[in-house]
C-alpha cells in the first residue's frame, strides 16, 4: 500500500494508478494574484534594483576613485560577495512571483527585470557628464561598503515616491 500526503492529509493508496489519478486529482496550480506584490516581493524588487544600480555605478566611476582608495567596481564586488545570501533571497522572491503569476521563464524575467534597472541607471549617467554623475553617485558604492545585512533589509523596505515598484502591493 502506498500514502501520499496531500496538504497534510495523508491518504492510503492502493496501485500505481490510484496514486497518479489522486495525484491529477489533487494538483493545483498556485492562483495568479492579478500580479500584484506582497509585501516581500516589492522589497525584494527594490533591493535588486538598488543592487543593479550600484553595479552600473561601479563600471561606470571605476576609473574616477579617489586616489589611495579601493576600485569602485571592486568594492562593489566585495559587496555583493559580503551580501550574497541575502540577494540571493531576494532573487529566489522574484522567482517564486514570476511563477506564481505565470512567466513562462521566470529566470529570464529576473534577468530582464535587472537589466531593465540598469538601463535606466545607465541612461541616467548618459545624459550627466561622466565626472557629474559619478560625483553624485559614487558616495552610494562608498557608503554600501559598510553596511549590514539589516541596514540593507531597512534600505530595500524604503519605498521612494522617485522609485515605485513595478507593480502595485496587494492588499490582501
Amino acid at each position: 500500500m502506498r500514502f501520499l500526503a496531500v496538504f497534510g492529509v495523508v491518504l492510503a493508496l492502493v496501485s500505481f494508478s490510484q496514486v497518479a489519478l489522486a495525484e491529477a486529482i489533487v494538483t493545483v496550480k498556485p492562483t495568479r494574484v492579478s500580479g500584484c506584490y506582497t509585501q516581500q516581493e516589492a522589497v525584494a524588487e527594490q533591493a535588486i534594483r538598488i543592487h543593479s544600480e550600484l553595479m552600473v555605478i561601479g563600471l561606470n566611476c571605476q576609473h574616477m576613485t579617489p586616489a589611495g582608495q579601493k576600485n569602485l567596481y571592486q568594492s562593489y564586488r566585495e559587496f555583493t560577495a559580503k551580501h550574497a545570501n541575502l540577494f540571493a533571497a531576494y532573487e529566489n522572491t522574484l522567482l517564486g512571483y514570476f511563477s506564481r503569476t505565470g512567466a513562462p521563464n521566470p529566470e529570464s524575467s529576473l534577468n530582464t527585470m535587472r537589466t531593465q534597472f540598469a538601463n535606466k541607471i545607465s541612461l541616467d549617467a548618459a545624459k550627466m557628464r561622466p565626472d557629474l554623475f559619478c560625483n553624485h553617485y559614487m558616495p552610494r558604492i562608498q557608503k554600501v561598503s559598510t553596511m549590514g545585512n539589516s541596514d540593507i533589509q531597512k534600505w530595500a523596505g524604503t519605498f521612494f515616491p522617485g522609485h515605485p515598484v513595478s507593480h502595485p502591493i496587494c492588499t490582501k
